[in-house]
C-alpha cells in the first residue's frame, strides 16, 4: 500500500498543474451533468414489513383517491370571528383542481368556528409530486389569505419542503479557515485543505443529484452528507499537508515531501476512510429506505473527498512550494524544548492508571443520561415556530385537541372481516380509554374495504399515543384490520430501529475490528479502539438527551420546548461517529506504530506519536466542531440534533479520548499493545502500518535526488 501511494503522490507532484486541471475538469463536468440530468431529492416514508405499511398498502389498493400522500390546510381568523362557509367552499374547490389531488374537503370547522381544516388527499405518493407542489397549494388558498385570514399547512407535502439557507454552514467554513491559518501560520497552507474539501464536496454532491435521478434520495440526506464530507475532507487534507510541511522542514524538496506525505499520511487516510465507509454500510442494514439513502449519499461524498486528499493535495502542495511553512522553521538547528503535547504525554505516563480512570469516569458520566433517552421520529410539534407546519400543529392542537394533528386510520379488509361487524368495531375502538373520537366508516368504491379515522386524546409525541396503538392492535382489532397513519408509522419506525440498532453496531464494530487487526497487526489495539469509540458515541447520546429531551440549553438552538430525541438520529449518529472517531484513532495509532517499529520503546513511542499528531488532531477537531456547529443553525430539528451530536463527540474524542484515555491505556499495556499470534500474523495480508517503510524511503531518496534542482530553485 505504501509503495503504491508513494508512486501516486510522486506522479501527482511531478505534474501538479495537470493534476489540478484534471480535478477542475472533473468538477465542471460533474456540476454540468448534475444540472442537466440530476434528479431532485424526495422522502420515502414506506416502512416495509410493518403493520402500518400493510394498512397503507390496503388503502392504496382499495381507495384510489386516498392512495397517495396528504396535506392539511388550516384556515384561522386571528380576530376570532367565524369563518365564511362560502369562502371555505371556494378554497376547497380550488384545492380539488390542483394537479394530482384526489379529494379535498369538506372543511371541518372548530367548535367556535374561527378555524377550519381542509384535508387534501393526493393520488400519488409524496415522492411523485412535482417540485412546485407547495406553490400550487399556496395559489389555491390565495382567496383565504386575500381575505385577511391566517393560512398554514400541515402533512407530508409541506413537511418535505426544506429551508435553503446555508448561512450556518458558510460560517463554519470561515471559522475553519481561521483555525487553519492559526494552526499553520500560513494563509497558503490554510487554504489547501479548504480547496481540496470543497472540490471533493462539489463532485460528491453532484453525484448525489445524479443518483437521485435513478432512485429516491431523502431531502435531508445531502445536508448530512455535506456536513460529514466537509469535515472529513478538511481533516484528511490537513493531515497530508501537515506531513508535507514536516518534510519541507526537514529540507526535503517539495516533490519528495509530497510523495512521502502521500505514502505515510495517505495510508492513514485510506484506512480511516475505509472505516467510515464500513460504518456507513451499516445504514443499509437498518431496513429503511431513508437510512439507505443517507448511507449512499454520504459514502459518495466521503469517497470523493478522500480521493481529492490523496491526489489533489500533493499537487497543490508542490505548486505552493515552501510558502506552506513558517520561515522561522526552515534551517532551524538549535535545541528545542519538547512540545507541550510531549510533556503532557510524559505526565500521563507517570500515572497512567489514574488518568485512564479519570477519563473513563468523565465519559461514563456524560453518557449516563442516554439511559433515559426516549426516541421518537421528528414531527411538526418539534419544529421551530417560524415553520408553517409547526404553526398548523399549534392551531390544530388548540382548536381540535392534541391528537387531531395526526389521527390514526384503521383500514379494514372486508374480504377478511364481515362488513356487518364494522359498526361494532367502531364502538369497541371508541370505548378504549384515550380515544377521543372515531369517524363513521368510509367504504371503498367496490365495498371491499372500510376506513375509520381515530383521533386520540394525546399528541403524537406523547408516550401514551404509542402505547394506545399497541393496545388497539393487540386487544381490539381483528385479523384483517390494520392501523396506519403518521402516529402508527412512527411507532413502527421506533420499534424497527430499536431492534436494528444492535445489528448495525455488531456488524460495523466487527468489520472495523477485522480491518484494524490487519492494519496494525495487533489484537489489543483494535479492541481498545472500538471500546473507546463506543464510549464517545455514548457520551454524545447523553448530551443529546440533556439538551433536547431535558431541555438544557435547547432554547439557544431555537427549540422552544423539550422534545424526544428523533428516532432517526441514534442509528445515523452511531454510523457516522464511529467512523469519525476512528479517523483520529488511526491518525494517532499510525504515528505511534511508526515510532514503535523504529524504537521498540512502548513508552516513548506513545510520547512521540502523541507529540507528532496532537497538534494536527486538535486543529482537525476544532475545524470539525466549527463545521458541525454551523449545522446547528439549520431550521430542521433533526439536522440540529445531528450537528450537536457530531460536534460533541468530536470535541470529546480529540480531548478526553485522544489526549488522556488512549495514551494512558497504551502506556499501561506497554508491549502487549502490539502482540499478535504468529499464526495469525502469517494469515493476515499486509496493508501498511504493520511494517516499516524501507522500500518507500529508498524510493523517496531517489525522488529527492531527482528533484534536487527544483528544491534549490524553491529555496531561493
Amino acid at each position: 500500500m505504501s509503495r503504491t501511494l508513494h508512486r501516486i503522490g510522486a506522479r501527482c507532484a511531478a505534474r501538479p498543474w495537470l493534476t489540478v486541471s484534471a480535478w477542475v475538469a472533473a468538477l465542471v463536468l460533474a456540476l454540468g451533468l448534475a444540472a442537466a440530468a440530476g434528479g431532485t431529492t424526495r422522502d420515502d416514508y414506506d416502512v416495509p414489513g410493518t403493520s402500518s405499511q400493510a394498512g397503507t398498502d390496503l388503502l392504496r389498493e382499495r381507495f384510489p383517491d386516498l392512495s397517495g400522500t396528504e396535506a392539511r390546510v388550516v384556515v384561522h381568523d386571528p380576530n376570532g370571528a367565524k369563518l365564511d362557509p362560502a369562502l371555505l367552499d371556494q378554497v376547497a374547490s380550488a384545492l380539488r383542481a390542483v394537479e394530482q389531488v384526489g379529494l379535498a374537503g369538506p372543511a371541518q370547522s372548530s367548535a367556535d368556528g374561527d378555524t377550519a381544516i381542509i384535508d387534501v388527499r393526493y393520488t400519488v405518493p409524496v415522492t411523485d409530486l412535482p417540485d412546485d407542489a407547495m406553490d400550487l397549494l399556496r395559489a389555491a388558498t390565495g382567496p383565504a389569505r386575500d381575505a385577511g385570514l391566517q393560512v398554514e399547512y400541515a402533512g407530508q407535502v409541506p413537511e418535505g419542503e426544506k429551508p435553503t439557507s446555508h448561512t450556518g454552514e458558510l460560517a463554519g467554513v470561515l471559522i475553519a479557515l481561521v483555525l487553519l491559518i492559526i494552526a499553520f501560520g500560513s494563509v497558503v497552507a490554510a487554504g489547501l485543505p479548504i480547496i481540496s474539501a470543497l472540490v471533493g464536496l462539489g463532485i460528491g454532491s453532484s453525484g448525489i443529484l445524479l443518483l437521485a435521478a435513478l432512485t429516491d434520495i431523502g431531502t435531508t440526506a445531502p445536508t448530512a452528507a455535506a456536513m460529514v464530507g466537509l469535515g472529513i475532507g478538511i481533516d484528511y487534507a490537513l493531515l497530508l499537508v501537515t506531513r508535507h510541511c514536516e518534510g519541507l522542514a526537514a529540507d526535503l524538496a517539495p516533490r519528495a515531501a509530497a510523495a512521502r506525505a502521500t505514502a505515510t499520511a495517505g495510508r492513514s487516510i485510506l484506512v480511516a476512510g475505509a472505516i467510515v465507509l464500513l460504518s456507513l454500510f451499516g445504514l443499509v442494514l437498518s431496513g429503511l429506505a431513508a437510512y439507505r439513502t443517507y448511507g449512499y449519499a454520504t459514502a459518495i461524498v466521503v469517497a470523493t473527498v478522500m480521493t481529492a486528499a490523496i491526489t489533489l493535495v500533493p499537487a497543490l502542495c508542490v505548486i505552493s512550494g515552501r510558502r506552506l511553512i513558517r520561515r522561522r522553521r526552515v534551517g532551524h538547528t538549535g535545541p528545542r524544548r519538547p512540545p507541550m503535547t510531549a510533556r503532557w504525554a510524559a505526565r500521563v505516563g507517570r500515572r497512567p492508571a489514574g488518568w485512564a480512570l479519570l477519563a473513563l469516569v468523565a465519559l461514563l458520566a456524560l453518557g449516563a443520561p442516554a439511559l433515559d433517552m426516549r426516541t421518537w421520529p421528528q414531527d411538526a410539534g418539534s419544529q421551530p415556530t417560524e415553520n408553517t407546519v409547526r404553526r398548523a400543529y399549534d392551531l390544530i392542537a388548540a382548536e381540535y385537541g392534541p391528537g387531531a394533528y395526526a389521527p390514526l386510520v384503521v383500514a379494514v379488509d372486508l374480504t377478511s372481516v364481515p362488513q356487518g361487524s364494522v359498526p361494532a368495531l367502531r364502538e369497541q375502538i371508541a370505548a378504549v380509554p384515550g380515544v377521543a373520537t372515531v369517524s363513521e366508516a368510509l367504504m371503498s368504491p367496490e365495498a371491499t374495504a372500510a376506513a375509520l379515522t381515530v383521533q386520540l386524546e394525546f399528541s403524537p409525541q406523547d408516550e401514551r399515543s404509542g402505547e394506545l396503538v399497541d393496545q388497539l392492535r393487540a386487544e381490539v382489532l381483528p385479523a384483517g384490520a390494520e392501523i396506519t397513519g403518521v402516529t402508527a408509522v412512527f411507532v413502527d419506525i421506533a420499534d424497527l430501529l430499536a431492534e436494528r440498532l444492535w445489528l448495525v453496531v455488531a456488524v460495523v464494530v466487527g468489520l472495523s475490528l477485522i480491518l484494524l487487526t490487519i492494519v496494525f497487526r495487533s489484537i489489543l489495539v483494535p479492541v481498545k479502539a472500538a471500546l473507546v469509540n463506543l464510549l464517545s458515541v455514548a457520551a454524545a447520546y447523553g448530551v443529546l438527551t440533556m439538551v433536547f429531551q431535558w431541555g438544557w440549553g435547547s432554547r439557544l438552538l431555537g427549540v422552544d420546548r423539550p422534545v424526544p430525541v428523533s428516532t432517526w438520529v441514534p442509528l445515523l449518529l452511531f454510523a457516522v461517529l464511529f467512523g469519525l472517531s476512528m479517523d483520529y484513532e488511526v491518525f494517532l495509532l499510525s504515528r505511534i506504530r511508526e515510532e514503535w517499529l523504529a524504537t521498540a520503546d512502548p513508552l516513548q513511542s506513545v510520547v512521540r506519536g502523541l507529540a507528532a499528531t496532537a497538534r494536527t488532531i486538535t486543529a482537525a477537531a476544532l475545524i470539525m466542531v466549527a463545521v458541525f456547529a454551523g449545522f446547528m443553525t439549520n431550521a430542521d430539528i433533526v439536522t440540529k440534533m445531528i450537528g450537536v451530536g457530531l460536534a460533541t463527540a468530536v470535541a470529546l474524542d480529540a480531548t478526553i479520548v485522544r489526549l488522556v484515555l488512549v495514551p494512558a491505556t497504551m502506556m499501561l499495556f506497554g508491549r502487549a499493545n502490539w502482540w499478535l499470534p504468529r499464526w495469525l500474523d502469517r494469515m493476515l495480508p499486509t496493508l501498511g502500518h504493520g511494517r516499516a517503510l524501507p522500500d518507500v524511503l529508498s524510493a523517496e531518496n531517489a525522488t529527492n535526488e531527482a528533484s534536487r534542482p527544483a528544491r534549490q530553485v524553491s529555496a531561493r
